[in-house]
This record gives C-alpha cells, sequence and structure tokens, in this order.
C-alpha cells in the first residue's frame, strides 16, 4: 500500500479533506481491501510534504465516518464494511444536491432546464 497520495497546494480544498478524499476513494475501489493496514500517520506525512496534524485530522475523520479503523498498537486499519463509507458519500452527494438546487433556484432554472445542463455535463464513456 503506497503512501502517496496525490495532493495538491493549489487546490481550494484542505489537505487534511483531500487526503479523507483519496483514501475513501481507494478503499471503495477496492485498492486498499478491508482490513489491510494504512501507512503510520508519520509515513503518510512524510512521505507527502504535509504535517503529521494534517494527516492525524483526516485519519480522525476517516474514522469517525467508519472508513478505517484504529487499534492500539496496531495503527489504522481499513474497516472490514464499506457500508458505512457508501453512506458517508451518500450524504456528502446529498449535500451536494440541496446546494446545487438552491443555486438552480437563485438563477431561477426550472427542473428540465437543470436536467439539461446535467446532461451536457456527463463525463464520455459514463454508462448511464
Amino acid at each position: 500500500m503506497s503512501a502517496q497520495l496525490f495532493l495538491s497546494t493549489a487546490s481550494a480544498t484542505p489537505m487534511y479533506r483531500q487526503i479523507v478524499d483519496q483514501v475513501t476513494a481507494k478503499v471503495l475501489a477496492g485498492d486498499w481491501p478491508p482490513g489491510s493496514a494504512l501507512p503510520s500517520i508519520r509515513e503518510l506525512a512524510a512521505a507527502n510534504g504535509v504535517s503529521v496534524i494534517t494527516v492525524k485530522r483526516a485519519y480522525l475523520e476517516l474514522e469517525h465516518a467508519g472508513v478505517i479503523v484504529t487499534r492500539h498498537g496496531k495503527g489504522s486499519l481499513v474497516a472490514e464494511s464499506t457500508d458505512s463509507t457508501r453512506a458517508h458519500l451518500r450524504n456528502e452527494l446529498l449535500g451536494q444536491i440541496d446546494a446545487l438546487w438552491a443555486t438552480a433556484g437563485r438563477l431561477g432554472c426550472t427542473a428540465q432546464e437543470l436536467q439539461q445542463l446535467i446532461t451536457e455535463r456527463q463525463p464520455e464513456g459514463d454508462p448511464s
């Protein structure tokens, strides 16, 4: 399991959030299978040029979301079930949808216009 992530200092997204998002994506994709050990906080911090405090905050958030578990003496491991990970991401998506509707409302977009915009922005190769 590589400790190297792709973090951007130019991004408006805080570093700890980038770590949370990338670890969650790796877990959901199966790149980091359930029960596997995550890099230590110090190892991940050193490999990515961020502070230990930043990684600690990310790991704490991942643990609260149920993505990882921390075992005394064993470090942090990928949680056995990804159900809570998926639920966390679903809740995040729902919040983004609420924000989308709010913005569409301020622009005066109808549901049909919003659906058209979503369809136009759909990435190529998306099966749906």
